[in-house]
């Protein structure tokens, strides 16, 4: 019960790092713009099946470690506001290019097998997605509830949530695919991505340690 009344907290948090621009928001729209819905929603597919694997490895390794270690609970948590803040200067800066981060640039697979792999691949490959793995998703895990449970089924509303928020940014872009393709459209996406990330840090200094 106490899960429970912490998810729409994380189904927010989560959401709003879904919508952060980076290596899998541009996955998506290349995928939509250049492979087809369908293939897309393949690679969300496997966008979050690396989130489940990502959140099941922390649940095994960090419930072990965090359940005797106050200090490395912590100490994680403030590598991740770390990392958060260099992140938004990082998109801040993206904003010299035309595109701001959003460059669609690279390779789109049409075949399901492909894209799949595809959206694994850059899932598994995603510091962002470790990060929030390892340092956020703890965070939310009441004290009377199991640590590593917790991570474990948080994993799957994470996952949840960002395959929502990817299947109608798909069904945006086949409605809309040549304004987003406008390099302004993204660069102003860039400047509110920034924003986002910005809030994610604040929200994780200021959460409660274990």
């Amino acid at each position: 019960m106490q899960l429970i009344k912490v998810l729409p907290g994380f189904a927010l948090t989560t959401l709003i790092l879904a919508m952060v621009p980076g290596q899998g928001v541009a996955m998506v729209l290349r995928q939509s713009l250049l492979g087809g819905s369908r293939a897309a929603c393949y690679s969300v597919f496997g966008n979050s099946t690396g989130l489940i694997i990502w959140s099941t490895l922390s649940s095994l390794g960090l419930s072990a470690i965090f359940a005797r270690s106050h200090l490395a609970y912590n100490l994680l948590k403030y590598a991740g506001v770390a990392f958060l803040v260099g992140l938004a200067i990082q998109t801040l800066y993206s904003l010299k290019n035309d595109y701001g981060k959003f460059d669609i640039a690279g390779v789109a697979k049409s075949n399901p097998a492909g894209a799949f792999r595809l959206g694994l691949i850059t899932n598994l490959t995603n510091v962002k997605a470790a990060v929030f793995a390892v340092a956020f998703v703890p965070q939310f895990v009441p004290k009377s509830f199991s640590l590593g449970w917790g991570i474990f089924l948080l994993g799957f509303v994470w996952a949840i949530v960002s395959s929502s928020w990817y299947v109608f940014l798909i069904r945006v872009v086949d409605r809309a695919s040549s304004y987003l393709a406008k390099p302004k459209v993204r660069k102003s996406l860039t400047a509110i991505s920034a924003i986002g990330i910005i809030v994610l840090a604040i929200g994780l200094l200021i959460s409660h340690s274990q």
